[in-house]
C-alpha cells in the first residue's frame, strides 16, 4: 500500500504550483486620454489628422457643443424647451450639409420591459425626428433607430444614471 498520506499532500501542491499566475514582465500602456475638450486632439506621429473635417460627427459634435443628443422624462417622448433648443442647433448644423444624412437613436432605462422599452425608444427618435423635420430638415435624411435599455450610457440603478438613458442621440452617417 502507497503512502497516500505522502501522495495526497504531493499532489495537491503540484496543483496548487500550476494554477499560481505569474506577473506579467510588460504592462500594457497606460490608457490614453481621448476627451476632446477643445476639440482638438494631440496625435503627432499617428497619422491621425487633427483637424475637424467639416461634415463629420466630430464636426456635427463640436458645432453643437455636446448638444447632439436630448433627453426626456420617465415615459415620456415628447420635445421640451430644452430639447428644442438643441434640437435647433442641430438643424443649423444640418442646414449647413443639406446632402448629410443622420441617424436618432433612441434609448431608455432600464425599467420597463424590453418590448415597452424597444417601443418607448423609438417613439423618443421620432419625436426627435419629426421636430426636426419641422424644422425643414428633409425625412429622407433621418433614419430612425431605437436600442431600448440596450445600450446605457450610465450604469447603475438610480435617478442620476435612468436621466441620462433617457434620451434620443444623433449621429451623422459617414
Amino acid at each position: 500500500m502507497a503512502n497516500w498520506k505522502y501522495v495526497a499532500p504531493l499532489a495537491m501542491a503540484v496543483a496548487v504550483a500550476g494554477c499560481s499566475k505569474k506577473a506579467p514582465e510588460d504592462l500594457p500602456p497606460q490608457p490614453v486620454d481621448t476627451s476632446t475638450g477643445s476639440g482638438q486632439q494631440d496625435n503627432a506621429g499617428s497619422g491621425i489628422s487633427d483637424e475637424i473635417v467639416p461634415g463629420s460627427q466630430r464636426d456635427f459634435v463640436n458645432f453643437t457643443r455636446g448638444q447632439d443628443t436630448v433627453y426626456f422624462d420617465t415615459d415620456r417622448y415628447n420635445i421640451d424647451s430644452e430639447a428644442a433648443a438643441r434640437l435647433q442647433t442641430q438643424v443649423q448644423w444640418l442646414m449647413r450639409y443639406p446632402n448629410k444624412r443622420i441617424t436618432i437613436e433612441g434609448h431608455t432605462d432600464e425599467r420597463g420591459t424590453r418590448d415597452y422599452n424597444l417601443a418607448l425608444g423609438e417613439r423618443r427618435a421620432n419625436a426627435a425626428k419629426n421636430y426636426l423635420v419641422g424644422l425643414g430638415v428633409q425625412p429622407g435624411r433621418i433614419t430612425t433607430v431605437s436600442y431600448g435599455k440596450e445600450r446605457p450610457k450610465a450604469l447603475g440603478s438610480n435617478e442620476a444614471a435612468w436621466a441620462q438613458n433617457r434620451r434620443a442621440v444623433t449621429v451623422t452617417i459617414d
